[in-house]
């Protein structure tokens, strides 16, 4: 039977139920106002606008129902305040207008704009608020959904409206032109871009070099770029750790290698230069140590372009303050020398976090980095420390922004210290299932609509939003940097 009557209730002033007519559109996402008598003995009597967002709808008996959260009560001077938890029953719910969303996002202090929202009377800018980026965020979407030019509108508006400091491990060298403005850009913006110091690293022979130090990595980290096992390679392992405790001690290995290391100072530093290693291993006339010798030049590590000997290392550009760096992972010949550059930067940021500089630490195709099943010692270590920076970085200024197109793949332990989430479409059911029961604060009809989502559309919920919403991505202001392929057209 259907009833013509619209009713909403709460019986806790926190959460409310509704039942509307069938043809009524409002659904999941939609922010609603319910206008409330509430009585003498409530902390506000008297007649009020409280504010909600329906977060379910289904068909009983041929009206809608469902329930949805309370997000405040708009005051006669336009702003929304906080609940004053007490219960009502109303007949006076409908969609709220363009006035009182932007009413909460004030109250937030909502203020990065990266799109519009798409439930809402009238035009509303999404609004982020950029305080909450003290908090790790997590973004994705399947090939095609428009992710990585969102991460690019994501990463200009940080640039624009705060002072964070990032770095932008760039595997696809999608950001690498991200200092350069397009002509559609706002005077402001375009402005504000051309003061900022945003730094390109890459491997094109024209641009400051993408390199790491290999002797000035941790130990385990040195072992792991050599593909070293403890137990499995015992001789070859403790010739390694010699050679790291003494460089310049006399005799046997660490002699040889003291002779071999250069300056002094570079040698008590600990900086060696890797291309010295093998011919002063040998010389040692040790059997261990020729093996290792063996392993160095088998594996092709000096060969790598990745270390920094005279030039400045990742590390030592960001130690100069830029505002941004895109380091161009894609600019690097293969998948082991991005493991090492992207494991030698966080190995340096972790090592430094004491001095609590706020630093923003970017890294798209994520699942490459972190992986939830590292294949490699190498990726092992990489995907260790970030998960202590997932787990313990917070508190020292150290936060991650990470985009993937699989967040299956990446590891759960870092998943489940993102309170920020950006989801865009997403078809598969085992990542919409991991989605799901990680992201708890993602309303479950929210993200059953992703599958669904045209290029461009997201899901945002989390910390840096006022309620969870379905928005449309704005406009990019810089380049982007890489792009789909057409397929060629007769004509």
């Amino acid at each position: 039977m259907t009833t013509e009557t619209t009713l909403a209730e709460s019986f806790d002033g926190r959460r409310f139920t509704y039942r509307l007519p069938r043809v009524s559109s409002i659904g999941p996402g939609d922010f609603v106002t319910i206008g409330v008598t509430f009585p003498e003995t409530a902390e506000h009597p008297g007649a009020a606008l409280v504010m909600g967002q329906v977060l379910t709808r289904a068909t009983k008996a041929g009206d809608a129902v469902g329930h949805g959260r309370i997000l405040g009560e708009l005051r006669p001077d336009g702003t929304v305040a906080t609940s004053g938890g007490d219960p009502f029953t109303s007949d006076d719910l409908a969609p709220a207008g363009a006035g009182v969303l932007e009413a909460l996002q004030a109250r937030e202090r909502a203020t990065l704009r990266i799109g519009d929202l798409h439930h809402s009377r009238g035009n509303v800018d999404a609004l982020l608020q950029p305080h909450r980026f003290n908090r790790h965020t997590f973004l994705c979407g399947q090939s095609g959904s428009g992710k990585t030019y969102a991460l690019g509108v994501l990463l200009e508006q940080l640039l624009i409206d705060t002072d964070l400091p990032m770095v932008i491990l760039d595997p696809n060298s999608d950001f690498v032109r991200i200092g350069e403005l397009l002509e559609s850009a706002s005077s402001e913006d375009a402005h504000r871009l051309r003061e900022l110091d945003v730094r390109v690293l890459r491997n094109d022979g024209e641009h400051h070099p993408v390199t790491a130090r290999l002797t000035a990595m941790e130990a385990a980290s040195q072992a792991a770029v050599l593909q070293l096992d403890p137990l499995t390679d015992r001789g070859e392992y403790n010739t390694f750790l010699r050679m790291l405790e003494s460089a310049t001690g006399p005799g046997g290995v660490a002699g040889a290698l003291g002779a071999a290391a250069g300056p002094p100072a570079i040698a008590t530093e600990g900086m060696l230069n890797p291309h010295t290693i093998p011919s002063a291993l040998r010389a040692t006339g040790e059997p261990d140590a020729l093996r290792l010798a063996q392993r160095v030049e088998n594996l092709g590590i000096l060969d790598w372009d990745v270390w920094a000997g005279v030039g400045q290392s990742v590390s030592e550009v960001l130690d100069e303050g830029p505002r941004a760096v895109v380091v161009d992972l894609g600019s690097l010949h293969t998948h082991e020398e991005q493991l090492a550059v992207s494991l030698a930067l966080l190995d340096e940021l972790w090592a430094d976090r004491a001095t609590r500089k706020p630093r923003l630490i970017v890294i798209d195709e994520a699942h490459n980095v972190v992986s939830a099943e590292p294949a490699t010692q190498l990726q092992r270590l990489t995907t260790e420390r970030v998960i202590q920076i997932a787990a313990e970085g917070r508190k020292f200024g150290l936060w991650l922004l990470l985009s993937t197109q699989r967040p299956s793949k990446i590891h759960p332990n870092v998943l489940s210290q993102c309170d920020n989430v950006i989801v865009m479409r997403m078809s598969s059911p085992a990542d919409l299932v991991e989605l799901e029961a990680v992201f708890g604060f993602a309303p479950p009809e929210l993200l059953a609509a992703t599958p669904f989502f045209h290029q461009g559309e997201a899901l945002i919920a989390g910390g840096f939003v006022p309620a969870p919403a379905i928005i449309q991505m704005g406009a990019r202001r810089t380049v982007e940097g890489g792009s789909d392929v057409p397929v060629p057209m007769p004509g």
